[in-house]
């Protein structure tokens, strides 16, 4: 005879949903003081490099420019440089006109979210219709950075723009990061693993130009180029300041509900995340550098509830690491938009006068 009372979870939902509900992860952060703080800290970086697994064989970037073309105050370029042995990445490069000879400026890494790659956020259009979804998202915050005066690089991600794979690679309605993802898994990588070294070879790339001070480094972006922000900022210690856009959440939470996690795919896909921590605890790795976080009050792709109870999660990480002052949120009235209400000035203090010690609101 069968006890009826039981519960026997039979569908990868119900098991996955079972885990969290009796499971608790291994790091989340619990402690209090600035030795708390070092020791996780410590861990947590150790067993998520552990997760992410092995990262490419470094190659010389061998850099060529494409294009050049003239965008009024500022010079688009699109280059293209080595970041493996069988792979190269393309990027535009946006450069302030009028710098005096010599000149360094500031460099920022705007990383685009699902779309058309770079040509989003640099402003790109051919269409109409790709103006307007510009438009709606605020989205071309690597010509408002360029225009602020930095020396802005955004890349194509893996699977993006120019790095598309095929179309029939992907056929009857599969997703093609998850296509992406598993071909890489066949070769021995993680995805987002892949994702994180082009953005270091991107940064690699930028401090190299003759107009960018290598010391002066931010990363921007929003959604999925939140999580790019979010993930390349808590493991490369070159960026002084970072913004996540529409993005800081928690998969455990809101992202493992009935939505189906429809905010994540292969091309973001953290393995094992979930027995260490969640989002707000890698987040906590940037910690005690300057980090803004947008939320929409009307995003319904990472909502604003599990917005908030994850921002209060990397608060008390920040709080421990005595750098309370160096996490600001900025809680805007739209839907899953950029804003840089906050950012944008965020980023002028700290880029503009690093010196200068805690950023104030």
């Amino acid at each position: 005879m069968t006890d009826s009372t039981r519960s026997r979870p039979l569908s990868p939902f119900d098991s996955a949903m079972a885990w969290i509900e009796n499971e608790r992860p291994a790091l989340l952060f619990d402690g209090s003081t600035r030795d708390d703080w070092r020791r996780w800290r410590r861990l947590f970086e150790s067993r998520l490099r552990e997760l992410l697994g092995r990262f490419p064989t470094p190659v010389p970037p061998d850099p060529e420019v494409l294009e050049v073309g003239d965008c009024g105050d500022y010079v688009r370029e699109k280059v293209v440089f080595d970041t493996e042995r069988y792979v190269s990445a393309v990027a535009y490069v946006l450069v302030p006109k009028g710098l005096a000879p010599g000149e360094r400026r500031p460099g920022v890494l705007a990383a685009h979210g699902h779309g058309r790659g770079k040509a989003d956020i640099c402003g790109v259009a051919d269409t109409p219709e790709e103006e307007a979804h510009i438009a709606a998202l605020n989205y071309d915050y690597a010509c408002q950075f360029v225009r602020r005066g930095y020396v802005v690089i955004a890349p194509d991600w893996r699977g993006f723009g120019e790095r598309r794979s095929p179309a029939e690679w992907a056929r009857q309605g599969r997703d093609p990061c998850n296509v992406n993802y598993m071909a890489h898994g066949y070769l021995g990588h993680h995805l987002l693993t892949l994702q994180i070294w082009d953005g270091m070879c991107a940064l690699d790339y930028l401090q190299a130009r003759p107009e960018v001070d290598p010391e002066r480094l931010g990363v921007a972006g929003l959604s999925f180029g939140g999580t790019m922000t979010t993930y390349l900022t808590a493991l490369d210690p070159r960026v002084k300041v970072a913004c996540i856009s529409g993005y800081l959440s928690t998969v455990a939470g809101d992202g493992m509900t009935m939505r189906g996690l429809g905010n994540f795919c292969g091309a973001q896909y953290m393995p094992g995340l979930l027995t260490i921590g969640d989002i707000p605890e890698v987040a906590g790795l940037i910690a005690p550098r300057p980090l803004v976080i947008e939320m929409g009050e009307l995003d319904t792709c990472f909502v604003i509830d599990d917005m908030r109870a994850a921002y209060e999660r990397l608060e008390r990480i920040y709080k421990a690491a005595d750098a309370s002052d160096n996490l600001i949120a900025d809680v805007h009235p739209g839907a899953h938009q950029w804003s840089g209400q906050k950012a944008f000035g965020w980023f002028e203090r700290v880029l503009g006068a690093m010196e200068a010690g805690p950023v104030p609101e």
